[in-house]
């Protein structure tokens, strides 16, 4: 196994090229980028496919690794939308003189080199580079070896278009997929300002347990929409829907129906033929279990499943006295990702919003919005649940972090 540490060096280096570049340059990048990715879609489609090949067709790992003409289209104009954004860095915060006659100004600045650490997903590598070009952060990329062959074609691509508009391609590195060097990346204190984990429970643990970078953890989610007593069925049905089976196997995706007992039966009846229509598979609670009985792809949910993070079709269900049950529930079993409540009740809407503590809690809608992009941020690093420095998005806005800058005439104390 060969070091990285030359490569990570090269990427510290060129990161002080990188906060040389202007406004002019930066926008120029994204926008070729975006351009170049829709041009050479037939190229990078190729190259997907021979990752998607060596995967179990039934993985769900499948939905999140695969790319269409659509994903990167979706991909190019959020790059786009980030081109498009102001530079969070070189911000004033704060300018004022102190008594003793100093200047003080507190400036935003880049958090310097920003390490990522992710699954499967090709499209986190444009994301992530997208993100740190605007905010002038050098990026090192430890993508998974699922993804090897669509990462390698991304690099390439952004490496051709930083070479074109005369900043140092070593911005953006690609480090190698295999799991050894990974240790390499957590003790690079020197050169790595700030490591950020995305994927799955275990990959983050591992990250923030052996890491001596920081660690920005992007958790996963066990997100919860709980239908209230005064919830209009109609609304309800919709939104479970749309959270479970718009994209079952991204962290914003349900995983637990929460259903007042005065409803349950009104609107786990008229749930069932829509979860049927997507084989939605049902663990349910004892008294939600009777209610679904004939449902198909119906079985009695345990203790473990009103923990999991499905990343599928599937969902845990189960029955509540009343908005304290349903609170309990969530502060049990919530990994404070997304929470939502459905109810024309803005007195208990209102409780709901105070009480959960989560980085999104919704109103009478989907919590497949905790997103960057849907949120008008451009696009995220990944969803952080964690609360110091970022929480929810960790998107443009939080790759900065600050500098005292003071002025003096001779000024002793």
């Amino acid at each position: 196994m060969n070091s990285i540490q030359p490569l990570i060096i090269k990427t510290w280096k060129a990161a002080i090229n990188l906060r040389q570049a202007t406004d002019k340059q930066l926008k120029a990048v994204l926008l070729q980028l975006a351009d170049e990715l829709e041009k050479n879609s037939a190229m990078i489609l190729k190259a997907n496919q021979l990752d998607v090949e060596k995967q179990d067709p039934n993985n769900p790992r499948v939905d999140r690794l695969m790319l269409n003409k659509e994903r990167i289209a979706g991909i190019a104009n959020s790059i786009r939308k980030i081109s498009k954004l102001p530079n969070p860095s070189g911000k004033t915060l704060e300018k004022r003189r102190l008594e003793n006659g100093l200047l003080l100004n507190k400036i935003s600045v880049p958090l310097g080199v920003v390490g990522a650490i992710y699954e499967s997903r090709p499209n986190v590598t444009y994301d992530i580079a997208a993100l740190c070009l605007r905010s002038q952060n050098g990026c090192l990329l430890k993508g998974s070896s699922e993804a090897e062959n669509s990462n390698l074609a991304a690099i390439r691509l952004i490496k051709k278009v930083l070479k074109a508009n005369d900043i140092d391609p070593d911005c953006v590195t690609l480090l190698p997929s295999d799991r050894e060097t990974v240790q390499e990346l957590f003790a690079a204190t020197k050169y790595v300002d700030v490591l950020i984990p995305r994927g799955s429970e275990s990959l983050i643990q591992f990250v923030r347990k052996n890491s001596l970078v920081p660690v920005i953890e992007t958790g996963a989610g066990v997100c919860h929409v709980y239908v209230e007593k005064e919830a209009s069925i109609k609304k309800a049905v919709n939104i479970v829907v749309n959270a479970k089976v718009s994209r079952p196997s991204v962290c914003n995706a349900m995983d637990t129906v929460l259903v007042d007992e005065a409803v349950a039966p009104a609107f786990l009846k008229q749930l069932q033929p829509l979860f049927n229509e997507h084989q939605v598979e049902v663990f349910a609670d004892t008294r939600a279990h009777k209610l679904l009985k004939g449902y198909p792809h119906l079985q009695k949910a345990s203790p473990e499943d009103f923990d999991r993070e499905f990343q599928s079709l599937k969902c845990a269900v189960k029955v509540v006295k009343n908005i304290d049950e349903a609170l309990d529930h969530i502060r049990e079993h919530s990994t404070k990702h997304s929470e939502a409540i459905v109810s024309n009740n803005k007195k208990q809407c209102a409780r709901f919003l105070q009480e959960v503590d989560a980085a999104a809690v919704y109103t009478n809608a989907s919590t497949r919005f905790t997103d960057g992009e849907e949120m008008g941020l451009g696009a995220e690093i990944g969803i952080s649940t964690q609360k110091l420095h970022a929480r929810g998005p960790f998107a443009l806005e939080k790759l900065v972090t600050e500098k005292w800058l003071l002025q003096g005439n001779g000024n002793i104390r």
